[in-house]
């Protein structure tokens, strides 16, 4: 039977004080708390991608191809057409899981081997190495956890650009792209330009972009497969170490049982938990007494947490880990936690079976047991969390 506690998150964010589903703020901004609305907003044809940092791409020169992230329309659609097989469930399934296992293997032996470990260490190791084989980075020299580190802290604090301060932040992020460009991408592209594979950098290759601008996709992905998929995987486990019920429920279940699980903490926990649509033309969206309209060249935020929590979609106990809650099945089974529409994360099932190997194992492992629970902050821009200082012990080998 599942569990029907009346607050199963760990995650506690700042309330908003409103639970209307679409409504406009004081500063003009539109903000979109359920489920329906938010849905019509991200599947619109008349919205485009806004946040993330979208002002500043725009100013870059047109001839400079934009990362996908920050495409919209037919370019979009058909950048999306040509790389989804590197994304299937067949795909995810024949060519990652070996890597995935492989890779989960070699961090836990580490863990077994130490005795103890900090948790973000094992799971951004993992989800850079997997991320980096679907990429197509496979020659990057020693360090790469370390410099992704940097280019992705813990706080991704913007100050003005004209302060001292933000100087030295302009000056540390340029640093950053160039010790990533020289050490990670630029050594895989002369590889795949010799001996084309099947992954993302020689598709981009094959499509004639330049080193800048692989280096901006590889970034882009490595945001999504290495960063957000991290944090999920910590947080994941934070839940299954403090519930009883729920590991025992996961470590005897079948493979869909317990992909069931993590896609329902997930619903609870979404690792992104703010998307900004701008719209292009007016866009109906359902409301509490009936249809709202947004009008062409308003910005939407969309609380994907509140989304993912609304009643009148989830049912009974909106935030309750209930694996078999009938309202989030099949595609939707993490309700809005990787997007709709043509922004929709196209690596969710990789970064649900990662997550599915990398559990199995470490719940597999004698004596894990966890030694100090997380500390957790946030990425305001995002409402991203982030989890650091949750330590594991296992049995020493």
């Amino acid at each position: 039977m599942d569990r029907t506690d009346d607050d199963a998150r760990k995650i506690r964010r700042v309330p908003t004080g409103s639970d209307c589903p679409v409504g406009r703020g004081d500063d003009g901004t539109w903000q979109v708390r359920g489920y329906s609305a938010a849905r019509a907003v991200l599947r619109s044809t008349d919205t485009v991608q806004a946040g993330l940092g979208v002002e500043t791409v725009e100013k870059m020169p047109a001839r400079i191809r934009r990362p996908v992230l920050y495409r919209d329309g037919h370019e979009h659609r058909e950048h999306r057409r040509q790389t989804a097989r590197y994304f299937t469930p067949r795909r995810v399934d024949e060519h990652y899981r070996e890597l995935t296992e492989h890779v989960t293997r070699k961090h836990l032996d580490t863990l077994r081997t130490e005795g103890e470990a900090r948790l973000e260490d094992l799971t951004f190791g993992v989800a850079i190495d997997v991320a980096c084989g679907v990429i197509g980075l496979t020659r990057s020299r020693p360090g790469i956890q370390r410099r992704l580190e940097r280019f992705f802290p813990e706080k991704f604090g913007k100050p003005g650009l004209t302060s001292p301060h933000g100087i030295y932040w302009l000056f540390r992020q340029n640093t950053n792209w160039l010790r990533i460009y020289l050490a990670d991408v630029r050594p895989a592209v002369r590889a795949h330009r010799e001996r084309p594979a099947d992954n993302l950098i020689s598709h981009l290759i094959a499509e004639g972009c330049s080193n800048p601008e692989i280096l901006g996709e590889c970034l882009t992905y490595a945001a999504a497969g290495m960063v957000t998929t991290r944090e999920f995987m910590c947080v994941a486990a934070w839940h299954l170490f403090t519930d009883p019920a729920l590991r025992e429920r996961y470590s005897a279940g079948s493979e869909s049982e317990r992909l069931a699980v993590i896609h329902e903490i997930l619903r609870l926990e979404p690792a992104v938990a703010r998307l900004s649509r701008r719209t292009t033309g007016a866009v109906d969206v359902p409301g509490a007494d009936g249809p709202v309209t947004v009008p062409a060249g308003a910005l939407v935020d969309i609380y994907v947490d509140e989304v993912n929590t609304d009643a009148e979609a989830m049912g009974t106990t909106p935030t309750a880990v209930c694996p078999s809650r009938p309202a989030t099945t099949g595609r939707y089974a993490a309700a809005l936690s990787f997007g709709d529409g043509p922004h929709r994360c196209p690596g969710a099932d990789v970064a649900m079976m990662e997550t599915n190997v990398f559990l199995g194992h470490l719940f597999a492992l004698e004596g894990i047991r966890m030694l100090t629970p997380p500390r957790v902050t946030f990425q305001d821009e995002i409402g991203g969390y982030v989890i650091r200082g949750l330590r594991v012990a296992v049995d020493r080998v």
